[in-house]
């Protein structure tokens, strides 16, 4: 996972569908994750659990989407994944306790292109690939004493969006993910939930969601770093569609 796949995601991006947005739209949305924490990091060959706390993080997007056949629709997305442990216990192979703390920060920018594969009043589904722009920054101090670790990755992945509506109510089933495995190293990152069309006129739609989502992390030996962490947690968000 090195920066020169952003030519393979480059490639994934320009595979076309036959499918284009109905009309010239724009759609910004905003969401709070209530977003727990478990696993650990560390160095290659130095790997520790740490106890995480709970965090509440943003994430921000916005879309644009075209009557263009061929071309793809774009999607910008700012992700916040941020949190720390502290006053930490960690049992090691000769059954001693390490104290310690870490603060880790995987705050990373998706660009996505992706097609509107169907869209109609009931189902929604697009398909596309998103690099994931992702600088991590993982410190570690205590009885191990202290490490500063960096990941700086351009990620490709595959990208899915899907809406099922219920007739007359307002309210759609949504999910929303990407997933790459490459070697031994894992990212997925989804969401499910449910969303409501609060408002719905020719001027702007606004639609609340509230669902569950999953940030599932493994890394071995990507610039000399070892990570296994989870978050996960429920969210809630708006977005507005001009």
């Amino acid at each position: 996972m090195k920066k020169s796949t952003a030519i393979i995601a480059s490639a994934l991006m320009l595979t076309s569908y036959n499918a284009s947005a109905d009309a010239l739209g724009v759609y910004a949305g905003a969401q709070v994750w209530n977003m727990a924490s478990e696993g650990g990091h560390g160095s290659t060959n130095d790997h520790l659990q740490y106890d995480y706390s709970d965090d509440v993080q943003n994430s921000f997007y916005i879309a644009f989407e075209h009557p263009i056949p061929f071309l793809p629709n774009v999607r910008v997305a700012h992700n916040e994944v941020k949190t720390d442990a502290g006053d930490v216990i960690q049992q090691n192979d000769f059954n001693d306790f390490i104290e310690g703390r870490s603060d880790i920060d995987f705050t990373f920018v998706d660009y996505t292109l992706y097609y509107e594969i169907l869209d109609n009043d009931l189902v929604s589904i697009d398909l596309g690939a998103t690099v994931k722009d992702f600088e991590g920054d993982l410190l570690s101090d205590g009885d191990i004493g202290f490490l500063d670790e960096s990941v700086d990755e351009i990620i490709p992945m595959l990208y899915a969006n899907v809406s099922v509506g219920l007739p007359l109510t307002g309210l759609s089933f949504v999910a929303q993910g990407n997933f790459l495995s490459v070697d031994d190293s894992t990212f997925t990152d989804y969401q499910v939930g449910v969303a409501y069309a609060l408002i719905d006129n020719l001027l702007i739609d606004v639609t609340l969601s509230a669902g569950y989502r999953v940030i599932d992390l493994e890394l071995d030996d990507v610039d000399d770093v070892d990570a296994d962490i989870d978050f996960d947690g429920a969210y809630a968000g708006v977005e507005f569609h001009f």
